[in-house]
């Protein structure tokens, strides 16, 4: 123990040191057991998405390649008609009053 702090355990607010290593002992009890609890409720969740994502009719890649290929195709079709100032007609809303 280096010189300052036995002096300072010695000559201390009487510290008392056997609670002070329950206490320690205990936290680390329970953060393992937080732990394990933690662990035990993340793979409950992974099981739980693995089953739903079976049931699935359409797996989760193929959703994605699906609306991505939509995205492009909305995407060039709005630049398409930026580029080339297309008027698109537009519908009037069933709350408008005519003038």
């Amino acid at each position: 123990m280096p010189p300052g702090l036995r002096q300072l355990v010695q000559t201390g607010p009487g510290l008392n040191t056997r609670l002070l290593f329950g206490g320690a002992v205990l936290m680390g009890i329970g953060g393992a057991i937080g732990l394990t609890g933690f662990v035990l409720g993340t793979s409950a969740v992974i099981a739980a998405t693995r089953r739903w994502v079976q049931q699935m009719e359409t797996p989760p890649g193929e959703l994605a390649k699906q609306h991505w290929s939509r995205a492009r195709r909305a995407t060039a079709a709005g630049v398409d008609v930026w580029r080339n100032g297309q008027q698109i007609q537009q519908v009037p809303s069933s709350g408008a009053t005519g003038d």
